[in-house]
């Protein structure tokens, strides 16, 4: 205990008889134990203590105010922090629903119900991500975490498919949405994507993280490691494509288009892992995330419908490849889609389990 503490007065000094004598007052020094001696030693015996009680318990409203104030501290750090993260909530909430419910109107008013309408929806949220990911590029005016590999994969996919569907109506959905929505939907998605990859490229360049966007990058100029996924792709769409358009280009660039989306996020999910705190940011989390619902609703479309993709033949291992393609990428995605639930429902950054910070921080 400290001898400057509110108990201090009690502590005997060096001289403790004398001490002890003032401490008394007048009972030291009465001729005998009269009333007088008794009486002057009382008021000096009461002060000495009445001061020492007065010290301490005057002393100790201090403290308990400097414990308070901690205490009041640390509870508005926690209120502030939740209410940073109710915010970040409510954001989330009201973008996902702004999201479904444009949904539901393209369902009721714009489509027909049929079940085709999976794709045209898978298509809706492709856009949907890539426009966050736009929100997320030039309201930030940052380009960190951000893949320039998956953007240029991307381009192709959506180039690469219109020039399908534009010409042919083979792939398209067989509602109402297939004769003009699905079209507007695939190429504000191409305009979305060139738009991010601008963005990186360009004004934002300097943000880029390219040490991080290393997928690929052998035997090859920095930069181009996207070719070990895109030319292996156009092999496989060349040599295995549906024959529904009955045109060799139309039926390998579509064909090309679907094999090439599956592995199109591989470089952003390989640059999640190269970062160093494996923390990320949570719009981009969004926009990958959109990509993958997408693709888990037109997976959902081939599983009934894969049969249709045969070859001129007749084999159905285009529909299989398909099938196995889509299925792939969205085991490659599940520890992903867990963390991110975990990231939205806490409304904090994602932190990918490879990291020794695994978890929510």
């Amino acid at each position: 205990m400290s001898s400057e503490g509110p108990y201090a007065r009690y502590a005997a000094p060096p001289g403790g008889q004398d001490a002890y004598g003032q401490g008394a007052g007048g009972y030291g020094a009465a001729p005998g134990y009269g009333a007088p001696g008794y009486g002057a030693g009382a008021p000096g015996y009461g002060g000495s203590y009445g001061q020492t009680q007065g010290a301490g318990y005057a002393a100790a409203p201090s403290s308990g105010g400097h414990y308070g104030q901690a205490e009041g501290g640390e509870d508005k750090t926690k209120k502030g922090k939740k209410s940073i993260a109710l915010q970040a909530l409510n954001k989330n909430v009201l973008m996902w629903g702004g999201f479904f419910s444009a949904s539901l109107f393209v369902y009721f008013v714009l489509s027909g119900g049929d079940f085709s309408f999976l794709m045209t929806y898978g298509a809706m949220a492709r856009m949907f991500g890539f426009g966050i990911l736009n929100v997320k590029t030039f309201k930030s005016q940052r380009a960190t975490g951000i893949s320039v590999k998956s953007l240029q994969l991307y381009c192709l996919v959506f180039f690469f498919r219109l020039t399908s569907i534009i010409r042919h109506e083979g792939y398209l959905p067989y509602d109402k949405s297939g004769d003009w929505l699905y079209h507007f939907i695939e190429i504000m998605a191409l305009i979305f994507t060139a738009s991010a990859l601008w963005g990186c490229m360009g004004p934002f360049k300097q943000t880029y993280q390219q040490d991080q966007d290393k997928f690929g990058e052998m035997n090859v100029p920095p930069g181009f490691g996207a070719v070990y996924l895109a030319v292996p792709v156009m092999i496989v769409a060349v040599l295995i494509h549906p024959n529904l358009n009955s045109d060799f280009m139309s039926d390998v660039a579509w064909t090309y288009a679907m094999y090439l989306e599956s592995v199109s996020l591989v470089p952003q999910l390989y640059m999640f892992q190269k970062q160093a705190s494996g923390v990320v940011e949570l719009l981009t989390a969004h926009f990958v995330a959109a990509l993958g619902f997408g693709r888990l609703l037109e997976f959902a479309f081939w599983v009934y419908s894969y049969h249709e993709l045969a070859t001129a033949a007749g084999s159905k291992l285009p529909g299989y490849l398909a099938l196995f393609s889509q299925f792939m990428q969205l085991v490659l995605m599940l520890d992903f889609f867990w963390y991110y639930y975990v990231a939205v429902r806490n409304a904090t950054p994602l932190v990918l389990p490879s990291h020794s910070g695994m978890g929510i921080v």
